[in-house]
């Protein structure tokens, strides 16, 4: 028997490029697996937004994943969305955090979250960004040094019923001898 290579949805169905940039753009949530001091693993969700081709996630400073982002152990993040097979789309990352600490940076930054996740008038927003401003929010880059992205959507064909509008003067074919 030969050898088989094993095939996975990143190879087979890969989420690479722009195309990846413009998803991780959209996400609205990414999944953080973080190492503890103890060698437990903390998961959550945080949010995120991207400039210029690099991530960022706003954390408050009391944040378990903030403290394991400053100790520069392991982690690993995760989007994704799909509810079924045809729709599972994701891209999962390995790589460092480093704090951001540029305050015009940080200005950018607020805007884009407020920009993404709340509309004008939103009635969270301000508690949102005051809470920050009390727990010490701040931003932490996630560099990649590895990104794997697959998005099965590419491998599907929408459904669509077949219309046929024929001008008078040509028939169908399949019904002549009807």
């Amino acid at each position: 028997m030969a050898d088989v290579k094993p095939v996975t949805a990143s190879t087979f169905a890969p989420l690479r490029g722009a195309k990846r940039w413009e998803f991780l753009e959209r996400a609205r949530t990414i999944r953080f697996a973080t190492a503890n001091e103890d060698g437990s693993i903390y998961l959550s969700p945080l949010w995120l937004v991207v400039h210029e081709r690099r991530i960022f996630i706003p954390v408050d400073a009391a944040s378990k994943h903030g403290a394991n982002f400053e100790s520069g152990r392991p982690l690993a993040a995760l989007v994704d969305g799909g509810d079924e097979y045809a729709t599972v789309h994701g891209v999962r990352i390995h790589g460092t955090m480093t704090a951001t600490d540029d305050p015009e940076l940080y200005e950018l930054l607020q805007g884009l979250v407020r920009q993404k996740y709340f509309y004008k008038n939103h009635p969270y927003a301000e508690a949102y960004f005051e809470f920050g401003e009390f727990a010490g929010r701040r931003y932490f880059e996630l560099v990649p040094e590895k990104m794997i992205g697959w998005d099965m959507r590419e491998l599907t064909e929408v459904p669509a019923n077949e219309a046929r509008v024929l001008p008078d003067h040509i028939g169908d074919r399949l019904l002549e001898g009807e």
